[in-house]
């Protein structure tokens, strides 16, 4: 019997038409597609049934409008100046031997600052003194001399008279009284001279002594011992001018630049509010003192002083404050009543209506209002909204009117 032949296998018996494969992965990925097409709706139906998101704000609330309260008509912006500051300076060049101030020391008018090295002066005004000693001395001596004199030319005359003495000798007599007056002139002439040398002298001495020239506070300590000092400036670098800056600090006062095209709202005595740039949540009641009556033409602008109403120590020379110029108690009066006061914050402008934002039930109103003076950080609302009322600070520009919204304040 004969046996059957053996087949060989083909590898292309083994391949998976392609229906078959394709069918196959269709099959797995279909449950996955349902699964993310409904997680989808799920969250689309969610986000229409939430409505629009509320938006985070910061609130205020409309005050009451204050009778009698001042607008501001200007704003400008300047430093603090004293109107008494002195560099204290030695009127003669010298060497600092010694230095009795520092930084931040209150001082009194006439207080001595420091002194110079006087050992030359001193010499110089002990020999004037001896020489004014020495003039006193001669004068007593002529009237010594003259007194002696005087009398014996009463006795020669009294001798002439009874005849013993002869009209020569009475003659020599009153010659010599009078050289001897003239003599005590001279003397007293010189007695004089000497003593306003002595007077010169003593004043250059004293001048090696630096004193404060009022009272105030030392701001600045300009000076060493050993370090040379002189009224003029010296060439090089080593020669101080100046041993102290001493302050008046019962003199500060503020200095700011106007425009000079706003001059003409600045009046002396017009009350203003101060806001020193250190203490932006303090005002400080001032009055306009002066307006400097020159234009800087280079900046165009008016210098204007004011005075504080009351001083504080917190107030330091130049600090950089900004000073509201308020409108007369004639114009306040005349001023349209306001309804309430609300931050400046919180008024918008929207295509050139000027609107803010009420709140109501955690969900805004827009509403166009009135706006009335200046008041600095607030600002007065004539129409459209009452006091009491809650207001939106800053409105963001999505804000829109029935906008639901967190108050974050």
């Amino acid at each position: 019997m004969t046996d059957a032949p053996t087949r060989r296998p083909n590898l292309a018996d083994l391949a998976i038409d392609d229906g078959s494969r394709n069918g196959g992965a269709r099959r797995r990925w279909l449950p996955i597609a349902l699964t993310v097409a409904a997680v989808a709706t799920i969250t689309l139906v969610a986000l229409a049934l939430r409505g629009p998101k509320a938006v985070p704000v910061t609130t205020a609330v409309a005050r009451p409008a204050e009778a009698g309260a001042s607008a501001t008509v200007l704003n400008a912006s300047g430093y603090v100046e004293p109107r008494r500051r002195a560099t204290v300076a030695a009127k003669i060049t010298g060497r600092v031997t010694e230095v009795l101030v520092e930084e931040g020391m209150a001082v009194e008018a006439g207080q001595v600052l420091a002194r110079l090295d006087d050992v030359d002066a001193r010499r110089r005004a002990e020999a004037t003194r001896a020489n004014r000693n020495v003039a006193r001395a001669a004068l007593d001596e002529i009237e010594v001399n003259l007194a002696d004199a005087e009398r014996r030319l009463r006795r020669t005359r009294e001798l002439f008279g009874d005849g013993v003495a002869s009209e020569q000798e009475l003659d020599s007599a009153t010659a010599a009284a009078d050289a001897l007056r003239a003599q005590l002139v001279v003397a007293r002439r010189s007695l004089d001279a000497a003593e306003a040398e002595l007077a010169v002298a003593l004043q250059d001495l004293e001048n090696y002594t630096i004193r404060s020239p009022f009272a105030g506070i030392a701001v600045s300590k300009d000076a060493q011992p050993g370090e040379m000092v002189s009224p003029v400036s010296a060439g090089g670098g080593f020669t101080r001018t100046g041993i102290s800056t001493i302050v008046d600090m019962d003199s500060l006062e503020i200095e700011v630049d106007v425009n000079e095209s706003s001059i003409a709202k600045v009046v002396p005595g017009q009350p203003a509010v101060a806001t020193l740039d250190a203490y932006p949540g303090w005002q400080v009641p001032a009055t306009v003192r002066t307006v400097i009556p020159t234009a800087d033409r280079q900046k165009a602008t008016v210098k204007v002083r004011l005075t504080f109403d009351e001083l504080d120590p917190r107030i330091l020379p130049d600090m950089g404050v900004k000073v509201a110029f308020q409108e007369l108690a004639d114009e306040a009066e005349a001023a349209p009543k306001a309804q309430c006061l609300v931050p400046r914050r919180a008024v918008r402008n929207d295509d050139g209506q000027t609107v803010v934002f009420q709140l109501r039930d955690d969900v805004v109103e827009r509403r166009a209002v009135s706006l009335g003076r200046d008041l600095g950080p607030e600002v007065e609302i004539l129409a459209g909204l009452a006091a009491g009322a809650t207001v939106v600070l800053d409105p963001p520009p999505e804000l829109a009117d029935g906008a639901p919204v967190t108050n974050e304040t």
